[in-house]
């Protein structure tokens, strides 16, 4: 075995989703609390090198035909692996599990599977099932999805490690609503906002803008002048425009397309309250940010986002399908009578979600589930 870790990763520069932002923050942290190593980054979908990883050996197969692209990544992570015996090998994607299972049967290079959420849920593809049943450690960025892990796959929880997701505390922090926003949306200044931040594909309607539009006609009876911006683009679009015509609440909604990432806080700190009352969500990075902006939060009760909002302590917790609950959970934060009373105090909210999911808590967090596996040099 060399002294190097290869890590395999879908992208990091190619997209903006969840995924990505996770993967960009543990090769981050990778390179801080376990610098001695050698590193063998492998990169599917980015067509450029990322920039800011000094040291780091980089390859993108992202500039391959789409037909050709996963064939042509699973061939490089197998022949390099085979040339370099890497010490460990970091696998950002269950998809790839099939890969590093092959070579550690066959030729003992151990690996880490990261999973995140549906892709690692009710996983029936015999090859996927022993790469998680033979990995050495199976890494899951939230309780849920470990919870799901071990009664879906019968999984060792000595096994298991939850490194939970982080967020750019200097991107995302409180300020003063912008006035060149709210122009631009035709918003009034101390007008009540509703936000969520999610993608519009039609497989993501689950995170839950769909009962927010259900809930709005009962929030405006109570709250006469609240505005629901929709951040995010995709295929779903079309259909949720024309929901909102027939639910008649056009002047209500405003769907503001793609926002890159460093344009987030701008409306974060827009909103009055971030809601995103999902059902099938991993974790959620979304609520992090707009919690570090010091913004009250609504999630589902059910997946991941329990893990976002501490079970509740930092935010509201509501059933997702329950569209009545969810909008009598918006009155009431909206109106300032929520009994959880951190929702109000922007700076207190901010400090929790600093010091529970910032990065310096997932570096330590990263250095204990390497620690156990006694793979860092001691000083």
């Amino acid at each position: 075995m060399s002294d190097s870790c290869h890590v395999w990763l879908p992208d990091i520069t190619a997209t903006a989703g969840g995924i990505q932002r996770y993967s960009r923050f543990l090769l981050e942290a990778l390179l801080d609390v376990w610098p001695e190593q050698r590193y063998e980054v492998f990169l599917k979908n980015d067509q450029r090198h990322p920039t800011g990883l000094g040291g780091v050996r980089l390859h993108a197969t992202g500039r391959l035909p789409r037909r050709l692209r996963s064939p042509g990544f699973a061939a490089q992570i197998a022949s390099r692996a085979l040339v370099d015996r890497p010490r460990l090998v970091i696998v950002g994607h269950l998809n790839f599990a099939v890969v590093s299972d092959w070579l550690d049967r066959y030729f003992g290079v151990p690996s880490w599977i990261v999973t995140y959420g549906i892709e690692a849920w009710g996983v029936e593809r015999p090859a996927l099932r022993r790469a998680l049943a033979r990995a050495s450690c199976v890494v899951s960025i939230s309780r849920y999805t470990a919870q799901r892990l071990i009664l879906e796959q019968g999984l060792d929880p000595e096994r298991l490690a939850i490194l939970p997701c982080t967020f750019d505390p200097d991107l995302f922090q409180p300020r003063e609503r912008s006035p060149r926003l709210l122009a631009s949306l035709g918003l009034l200044p101390e007008q009540p906002i509703l936000l969520t931040v999610a993608r519009l594909a039609g497989r993501d309607r689950y995170k839950g803008y769909d009962l927010v539009f259900s809930a709005l006609p009962g929030i405006l009876a109570e709250i006469p002048d609240v505005h629901y911006v929709l951040v995010g683009e995709g295929d779903d679009r079309a259909r949720i425009e024309r929901r909102v015509r027939e639910l008649g609440i056009e002047r209500h909604v405003t769907l503001a397309g793609f926002v890159p990432d460093d344009e987030l806080a701008d409306y974060y700190n827009l909103c009055s309250l971030f809601a995103m009352p999902s059902k099938r969500e991993g974790f959620g990075i979304v609520y992090l940010e707009a919690m570090a902006c010091g913004k009250p939060s609504i999630a589902g009760n059910r997946d991941g986002a329990r893990d976002a909002l501490a079970d509740g302590e930092l935010g509201v917790l509501v059933d997702p399908d329950d569209a009545s609950a969810f909008g009598a959970a918006a009155v009431e934060v909206l109106s300032g009578r929520h009994p959880n009373r951190v929702v109000y105090d922007s700076g207190e909210l901010r400090r929790q979600v600093v010091e529970r999911f910032g990065p310096a808590s997932f570096r330590r967090r990263l250095e204990a589930i390497l620690d156990s596996h006694g793979l860092r040099e001691r000083a």
